[in-house]
């Protein structure tokens, strides 16, 4: 019987993260877990043993490069390789017009969702080149697809994010890894919840009207559930999707369908 599947996650201590890290779990994946909030961590860490996984926890973040080459020696350690990397962290960054945000918060935003998933990337993509295999899965946005009303710090680095997985793929398919994106929209949960505020607060209308006309631009009229993204970023790490590299996929309830 062979190994399970090594899976290493970041953002894996809520939202998104963790129903990605259930949904390895319970297809049988060992799993290191990586995000700043460690208490966090180690709840999404024991709901995924109840499922049968081996996990590993390594609180990191991810803009420090020293934490990130930590967090992939910990993994070798371990495991002694990772198969799938899943670069799931990202903030969603400061809110407002353009003209009235700091250089701060747009730095911030740069630094976690591109610079984070750069840094990631850059650590664990060197074992899968040499061993000719590996899945690489970047979570964006449909906010890096197409407006959404004071975003655009998020918007611009979730846009940089396309471009990174083209290239990427281009780059690493002759060393038989491939690189996929999903590109989630409105997303239930506590973020979605605060850009609701946002859009409401700034846009002087109602968080129920917000969320009315985010359900009406899905023809499934739904917003996106969590388990939904992980279900497609298990699609995308399975011998299924062999052929598959350098997607955009959007799994957004058909808000976004290009």
């Amino acid at each position: 019987m062979s190994d399970p599947r090594v899976t290493l996650i970041t953002g894996a201590s809520q939202g998104i993260g963790r129903d990605l890290a259930l949904g390895f779990a319970d297809a049988g994946d060992s799993l290191v877990l990586a995000a700043r909030n460690a208490s966090n961590l180690e709840e999404t860490a024991t709901a995924a043993a109840a499922l049968g996984a081996e996990t590993h926890v390594v609180p990191t973040d991810i803009t420090d490069p020293s934490q990130v080459e930590a967090m992939g020696r910990a993994a070798i350690e371990k495991f002694g390789r990772v198969d799938v990397l899943v670069n799931n962290s990202g903030i969603g960054g400061p809110s407002g017009p353009l003209w009235e945000l700091d250089l701060e918060g747009w730095r911030e935003a740069f630094a976690v969702n591109v610079e984070g998933v750069f840094l990631v990337t850059k650590e664990i993509l060197p074992g899968m080149i040499e061993r000719r295999s590996g899945s690489v899965i970047i979570i964006g946005s449909i906010t890096g697809k197409r407006p959404l009303w004071g975003r655009t710090p998020y918007a611009s680095t979730k846009a940089a994010l396309i471009g990174l997985t083209r290239t990427l793929a281009l780059e690493a398919g002759e060393h038989a890894v491939r690189v996929n994106l999903i590109s989630p929209g409105f997303v239930a949960g506590p973020r979605l919840d605060w850009v609701i505020k946002a859009q409401a607060d700034g846009r002087g209308t109602s968080e129920a009207a917000i969320r009315s006309e985010m359900e009406a631009e899905s023809p499934l009229k739904r917003l996106t559930q969590p388990e939904d993204i992980a279900r497609a970023a298990l699609f995308l790490a399975s011998d299924g999707a062999a052929a598959i590299t350098g997607a955009d996929l959007n799994v957004n309830s058909g808000a976004v369908m290009y």
